[in-house]
C-alpha cells in the first residue's frame, strides 16, 4: 500500500522491508538516520524498546507506551504511534459513525492490539468500556491505567471488567454497540467464537481485528444480520497516518485501500 501511495503522489521513494534484531536495534537507527531515510514503521518487540533512543515522542505515543512510526528530521527521530487513531479512522470509515460515540465491549483486553485499542476508546471519550479477557488481572490492570489518564485526555469512561466466561456477558452485551475483537481466537481455521452466536443480536456492530479471515464471530454475527468489518481497514488507515507524518500531506487512501485489496485477493491464491 505504501508503494502504491509513493506513486500516486510521484513520490520517488522506495518502502521497504528490514530484519533487525533487538540487540541490533540502537546500531540500526544510527545508521538509517545517517543514510538518508525518511521514517520506519516498527512492530514487536521494537514498538517499547525504541522508545530510549527517540528525541521526541508524540504526547499520543507516550500515552500508548509504543511507538510503530519513526521520522527521521535534521538528524533527529520523532516517535509516533498510529495504531489506536487507525482504528478510530477505519471505524468511521466501515460504519459511519465516531467511536466516541459507541458504548465498546473489548474482546482481549489482556494487552497487546487490546490494550491499544481499549486506551484509544478512552481517548476518543466512549461513554462505556467492557474490558474481557480470560485472566481478569489483565484486564483489571488495564481498567486502573485507563481510569488514570489525564482528565483533558479523557472523558472518563466508565470501565467495566469481565471474565470471559462471566455469567455478566449478556448483560453487557445489551447495553454495548460495538465489540472490538482483539485477541487471537480466529487466527486459525476452526477456532471458536470468543462470544457465543445466542448472545449477538442484528443491532450490534462487530470489529474484528483478525484480518486473514472470516472468523467464527464475523461469520455468527454476519448471520444475525448483524454489521461487520475486520482488521484491514485499521491496518489501511495506521498506514495512511504514517505517510501524512512522514510526508506532510494527505494520503491517498483510496490507492492505499485498492492495493491492500489487490494483494490480499492474490495471497489467498
Amino acid at each position: 500500500m505504501h508503494m502504491a501511495a509513493l506513486g500516486a503522489c510521484g513520490l520517488r521513494h522506495v518502502y521497504g522491508r528490514l530484519h533487525i534484531k533487538p540487540e541490533e536495534l540502537k546500531e540500526a537507527f544510527g545508521r538509517l538516520s545517517e543514510t538518508g531515510f525518511i521514517g520506519v514503521n516498527l512492530t514487536i518487540p521494537h514498538k517499547t524498546a525504541i522508545l530510549p533512543l527517540l528525541n521526541h515522542i508524540d504526547p499520543h505515543a507516550k500515552i500508548m507506551g509504543a511507538v510503530n512510526t519513526v521520522h527521521f528530521k535534521e538528524g533527529e527521530l520523532s516517535g509516533f504511534n498510529t495504531d489506536g487513531r487507525g482504528l478510530a479512522r477505519a471505524i468511521a470509515d466501515d460504519f459511519g459513525v465516531q467511536l466516541g460515540t459507541l458504548r465498546v465491549m473489548v474482546i482481549g483486553a489482556g494487552g497487546g492490539a487490546g490494550r491499544a485499542v481499549a486506551l484509544q476508546c478512552a481517548l476518543e471519550g466512549c461513554p462505556e468500556l467492557i474490558l474481557v479477557n480470560r485472566t481478569r488481572h489483565k484486564a483489571e490492570a488495564l481498567a486502573r491505567e485507563i481510569e488514570a489518564l489525564p482528565a483533558q485526555s479523557s472523558a472518563a469512561s466508565r470501565v467495566t471488567v469481565l471474565e470471559s466466561d462471566d455469567a455478566g456477558l449478556q448483560r453487557c452485551l445489551e447495553k454495548t454497540d460495538i465489540i472490538l475483537q482483539c485477541s487471537s481466537l480466529g487466527m486459525n481455521e476452526g477456532d471458536p467464537s470468543p462470544i457465543s452466536s445466542a448472545l449477538l443480536h442484528r443491532q450490534l456492530l462487530v470489529y474484528d481485528t483478525i484480518y486473514s479471515r472470516e472468523t467464527q464471530l464475523v461469520l455468527d454475527a454476519k448471520a444475525k444480520g448483524a454489521k461487520t468489518s475486520n482488521g484491514l481497514s485499521m491496518l489501511l488507515h495506521q498506514g495512511a497516518l504514517a505517510f501524512e507524518i512522514w510526508f506532510n500531506q494527505p494520503a491517498p487512501v483510496a490507492v492505499m485501500r485498492a492495493a491492500l485489496l489487490d494483494y490480499r485477493k492474490t495471497s489467498s491464491h
